[in-house]
């Protein structure tokens, strides 16, 4: 498939799940077969914000992401502090040179024996431009098994800009749509009534809009508050417009 028909299919995905099926794919094809995409609406200085909160994508398997992702060593990670400093793309080779150079700390030097164990060795980061200061998004595209840095590098000298190019059109797409963690899906119901709470709507308004009592929509809405983990209404209508699971189009 050529650049343009590959972008086209990624702008018109009709879901979170076909979009990363068609970019692992894409990437692969080059040489990157695992993935790891990240990204908050929550940052604030050095705190990225509830871990439940992320678009966390990936392809990895479960024993890596139980460990780097459920035990929390992303924030030890070498590539993921260069990615939050900085924006573009960037060589593992960083992490060669800092570990030369005896620059690294403990916790640092176990995410790079950890990914040395799952041979998660050679590969590049991409750190998005980010549209707010609480915003951050980056992926991590690595080698397979048999590739080395120098077989990245020059895999990267060939076609880096297009692979930039692909996955920040992914990356725009994946903004659009709508991300629903595990824990955070909302009901339609409660997913209405913060409809009508957005659209300016008081609860007696919202009753009988919906055709329900008003502590019924009061009901929902303490719900929709409980699943998006905030304290007040405001913050869930903001929460679930960040989420895209506001006024969203059903394919």
């Amino acid at each position: 498939m050529d650049l343009v028909s590959h972008l086209d299919k990624i702008a018109n995905a009709p879901s979170m799940e076909a979009l990363w099926d068609l970019h692992c794919r894409k990437m692969a094809e080059f040489g990157f077969d695992r993935l790891l995409y990240g990204y908050t609406n929550y940052r604030i200085g050095k705190s990225l914000g509830d871990p439940e909160d992320f678009v966390i994508l990936t392809n990895h398997d479960k024993e890596y992401t139980d460990w780097f992702l459920g035990e929390q060593m992303y924030y030890h990670a070498p590539m993921v502090k260069w990615s939050l400093e900085n924006e573009g793309s960037a060589s593992w080779g960083i992490m060669r040179e800092k570990l030369s150079n005896k620059t690294l700390s403990d916790k640092e030097l176990q995410v790079i024996e950890f990914n040395d164990k799952m041979n998660v060795t050679s590969g590049y980061t991409i750190s998005f431009k980010s549209i707010s200061p609480r915003s951050k998004g980056a992926i991590a595209l690595t080698g397979a098994a048999h590739m080395n840095q120098e077989d990245a590098d020059e895999v990267w000298a060939r076609h880096g800009a297009e692979i930039i190019l692909m996955n920040n059109v992914a990356h725009l797409k994946i903004l659009s749509l709508p991300y629903i963690g595990p824990t955070r899906g909302l009901t339609k119901r409660q997913l209405e009534a913060l409809h009508w709470v957005g659209d300016g709507k008081t609860t007696a308004d919202i009753a009988i809009l919906m055709g329900l009592t008003p502590a019924t929509v009061e009901k929902h809405l303490r719900l929709a508050r409980e699943v998006l983990s905030v304290e007040t209404t405001a913050q869930a209508v903001l929460k679930a417009a960040l989420q895209n699971q506001m006024f969203v189009v059903e394919y």
